[in-house]
């Protein structure tokens, strides 16, 4: 059987850059930005989140809250509301945390260093990288979702369990040094296109995990236990909720145990309210 020809540095770019040119998702609100607070608040809200829905969600956020200190300043009611519908709301909490630190520590600047940005709350090794390279053109190797899709295809087709560690120096290899901030656009783009047209390569990833059902999910509950508070404007006694979400009381203690473990609610005399 003949082995399958590898796409050269020059066939890949022309590709990615044909596709982006035809193809690419230019209006998305983000991309007509270099501001590195929207930037990061976009980076937050499109992790495990479809685009079309966070298009509306962005527009109103950035909006509301235009910078680190009006989000540091922020109650968090009023981040909770505007992230309803998002889905992963301890996103929210963690992005009002790291906005505080950034005005307690940066003078709410956000600094250009990767060490720095990874210490921050809910900013991991791709969304720091994401930031430096959205925000300021920064030449960094970046793997996400979209990207891994489009280098397992073209590069490791015929491999299984490929780690992020033998992608990363592909990536780097094929990084159009000139305009790195277009070319992750376009890169991302390909990925989602390609998504619709064959089997996921995703699945080749060492890293793979199928999502796992929402329905009944603790997911879902902590999602409802979240409307409810943001609803009621008050606390609810943990005995309301269990029949409420018709939930019992030890699968609720759980679901409740990790809520606080993230900063989003408190109990007190049995009584549970946003933190």
């Amino acid at each position: 059987m003949q082995k399958k020809k590898e796409t050269t540095k020059k066939q890949f770019r022309n590709i990615i850059w044909s596709y982006y040119e035809a193809h690419g998702r230019h209006d998305l609100p983000w991309r007509k930005t270099h501001n590195p607070y929207k930037i990061l608040v976009s980076e937050i809200m499109l992790q495990q989140t479809q685009v079309d829905r966070v298009i509306p969600k962005y527009k109103k956020f950035v909006q509301t809250f235009p910078s680190f200190v009006s989000l540091a300043n922020g109650g968090a009611r009023d981040v909770l509301l505007l992230w309803q519908g998002l889905g992963y709301n301890n996103r929210a909490i963690r992005l009002q945390q790291a906005a505080r630190q950034i005005v307690d520590m940066y003078r709410g600047k956000l600094p250009n260093d990767q060490s720095i940005l990874e210490s921050l709350p809910g900013i991991g090794p791709y969304t720091a990288s994401a930031v430096r390279c959205f925000s300021w053109n920064e030449h960094v190797v970046c793997i996400e979702t979209n990207i891994r899709r489009v280098f397992l295809h073209h590069f490791f087709s015929g491999q299984e369990s490929v780690s992020d560690k033998e992608i990363l120096p592909v990536i780097e290899k094929m990084i159009d040094i000139g305009q790195p901030r277009a070319w992750y656009f376009a890169l991302m783009d390909y990925g989602s296109f390609l998504k619709t047209q064959i089997e996921n390569p995703n699945k080749k990833s060492r890293g793979y995990t199928k999502q796992s059902v929402f329905n009944g999910s603790d997911r879902q509950i902590r999602g409802k236990i979240l409307k409810l508070l943001l609803a009621e404007k008050k606390s609810i006694k943990k005995k309301s909720l269990e029949s409420l979400l018709d939930v019992d009381s030890e699968r609720l203690e759980k679901i409740l145990h990790t809520m606080i473990k993230d900063n989003l609610i408190m109990i007190k005399n049995r009584n549970v309210s946003l933190k």
